[in-house]
């Protein structure tokens, strides 16, 4: 059996987030954190107690070196993390916003170490792993991360491994849609697990009906399909299943940041503890509900023995999936926010 549970790979950014509301202009204060879909999703699942190896590459600087410490403090494996010595690690600045609107972020990552990321960047020793947790973000950075991120998980699925997917769009960094919308759609294939929101899914399938959009990833070759749906909760499907799941209701919204990575951790970690994906998808849904009422990209994301508590001990009832529920009119921006816009 393999020594680690998870791989996952990406650009993890140092973040300097205002600490005063306000246009980032006006700002003088800033608190340094980290941020990055990818790393969120490994943090959360090493918070459940998975053993997570992390592939990545930062600068030789201070901003690299308080991203390794930060990941390691996490319990994340980072031993095969490059140390690149020509290339900066990536930052960004980031909004504060009182009112649980999605915050103004700014990067700066263009040439950064971790676009550098290529095939040989990876480690054989890690494909022993049992899962493989792959984003849309690392091939947006640069052509040869791109290439990285097609060869994991390609030698990942033929190894036998499963194989997830979150598109997590960054239309910024690709050189056109269309391109985008390719290179995508040929990667989700590559994945057992495809979990696009729900604006995503319609712009990357063309079709409008989350029903549509799940048997699009079906057909080309997906086990099963989750799609996030904000505070309406999330669709579902597989070859032999299909049903919706009620949001969870939060009272207060603090920062939308994060839910979508907190959704991801959920999908996973219960599918990796042998749960039904109805059952992920529940767990999936409190997780992001949690991440959305704590100020920060990964801060809300739970432990075991806290999911345990509050999770576990919640009616099953009222998380049970339906299929006559399903909304017939939900907005394209209705899903979790990200790390990133």
């Amino acid at each position: 059996m393999s020594e680690i549970d998870i791989l996952s790979f990406g650009e993890t950014m140092a973040m300097f987030v205002a600490e005063q509301a306000g246009d980032l202009s006006s700002v003088s204060a800033f608190r340094k954190r980290i941020a990055g879909a990818d790393s969120n999703v490994a943090i959360g699942l090493s918070r459940l107690g998975f053993k997570v190896a992390w592939l990545s590459r930062v600068g030789a600087d201070s901003l690299g070196r308080f991203v390794i410490d930060t990941l390691e403090k996490e319990g994340l494996d980072c031993r095969h993390v490059d140390i690149d010595l020509a290339h900066p690690t990536g930052f960004q600045l980031k909004s504060r916003t009182d009112d649980g609107s999605d915050p103004a972020v700014e990067y700066f990552r263009r040439g950064s170490a971790a676009s550098h990321l290529s095939p040989h960047s990876i480690v054989p020793h890690l494909l022993k792993a049992r899962h493989l947790h792959a984003t849309g973000i690392p091939p947006a950075l640069s052509q040869t991360a791109r290439q990285m991120s097609f060869e994991l998980m390609t030698r990942m699925r033929e190894a036998g491994r499963s194989v997830s997917f979150d598109p997590n769009l960054r239309p910024g960094l690709w050189d056109s849609e269309q391109q985008m919308i390719s290179e995508i759609n040929r990667l989700a294939a590559l994945a057992h697990w495809v979990l696009p929101g729900l604006s995503e899914g319609r712009l990357l399938t063309g079709f409008d009906d989350p029903a549509d959009i799940a048997a699009f990833y079906l057909d080309k070759g997906a086990e099963a399909v989750a799609i996030k749906l904000g505070p309406h909760g999330a669709y579902y499907r597989t070859h032999l299943d299909a049903g919706f799941v009620d949001g969870v209701p939060v009272k207060t919204v603090v920062d939308t940041v994060g839910a979508g990575d907190g959704f991801a951790v959920g999908i996973i970690s219960a599918l990796l503890d042998n749960h039904s994906f109805t059952e992920a998808v529940q767990r999936a849904n409190w997780i992001g509900s949690r991440a959305v009422q704590s100020r920060g990209d990964m801060e809300g994301l739970p432990t075991r023995s806290e999911m345990s508590v509050e999770f576990e001990a919640a009616s099953a009832s009222r998380l049970a999936p339906t299929l006559d529920r399903i909304p017939t009119q939900i907005p394209c921006g209705s899903e979790p926010a990200r790390d990133e816009a």
